[in-house]
């Protein structure tokens, strides 16, 4: 009998650690965790157990996401869920940018879900998952995190796309949309001014309501009634409009 996998990049902290600990209690035999620090994820397994199968490899590389493809092929497991959270943020200015930033966040933001998937695909079945891990901020264009914000824009867009095209199969794609999420990713601090985040969500709340989406067949899920407020608006504001207050909130951290 083939075994049954969940695969989580990002999955040594954050929104990936909390999918991490709800796949324990899917029916998967195996959790291959993906990122790239190998010592985390020997301390993920030891506090889950074995049925997390620690990989490190870097998701910017299309080596090493090859070699997850020839792990596929070698075991050839059912892929009950896919979840590609593992993505880089960066606040600030176009030139605090390197061109090595820059293409390494397009690589895990962009490049790495779109290979994984299609990767991940041939080995799904009905009512397999494919979880990509957008972004509030993929609603609408925004200033200053404008690599981040275009990126997740893009994640959201092919997922949905994809959901379309993989209906006949059985296959859920969802693009998981939250807002701010308390996670180390976030600068607390800025300029010497604490940093507000309106609509603050834990990564258990976001990780929860995100396998609950995705179980229910949506092609987007968001965790709180402020992102829902917030998509709303978005669509009826102009967004030059949007824009404009979102800087007014920015310029005293810039």
């Amino acid at each position: 009998m083939r075994k049954r996998i969940a695969i989580v990049t990002g999955a040594t902290g954050g929104i990936g650690k909390e999918f991490a600990r709800l796949l324990m209690k899917e029916p998967v035999d195996e959790i291959w965790a993906v990122a790239r620090n190998q010592e985390k994820l020997e301390l993920l397994k030891s506090e889950y157990g074995e049925k997390v199968i620690p990989l490190s490899k870097d998701l910017s590389s299309t080596k090493d996401l090859c070699e997850i493809g020839e792990l596929l092929e070698d075991t050839k497991p059912v892929v009950q869920y896919l979840i590609n959270n593992a993505g880089l943020a960066k606040m600030g200015s176009y030139k605090d940018f390197t061109l090595e930033e820059i293409e390494k966040t397009i690589n895990v933001n962009c490049k790495a879900p779109v290979m994984l998937s299609n990767l991940c695909i041939p080995y799904m079945e009905k009512g397999s998952c494919i979880l990509n891990i957008s972004s509030a901020s993929a609603f609408q264009p925004t200033p200053y995190i404008n690599l981040y914000a275009a990126s997740k824009a893009f994640e959201r867009s092919y997922s949905r796309a994809l959901n379309v095209e993989v209906a006949s199969l059985g296959i859920t794609v969802t693009a998981v949309c939250p807002s701010w999420v308390d996670t180390e990713m976030l600068e607390k601090e800025i300029n010497g001014h604490k940093v507000k985040f309106p609509g603050l969500v834990t990564a258990k709340a976001a990780a929860e309501q995100a396998m609950k989406d995705a179980k229910r067949g949506k092609d987007m899920s968001v965790c709180s009634f402020y992102v829902k407020c917030q998509h709303l608006y978005v669509k009826l504001m102009p967004q030059k409009l949007s824009m404009k207050i979102w800087m007014n909130e920015l310029k005293k951290y810039l």
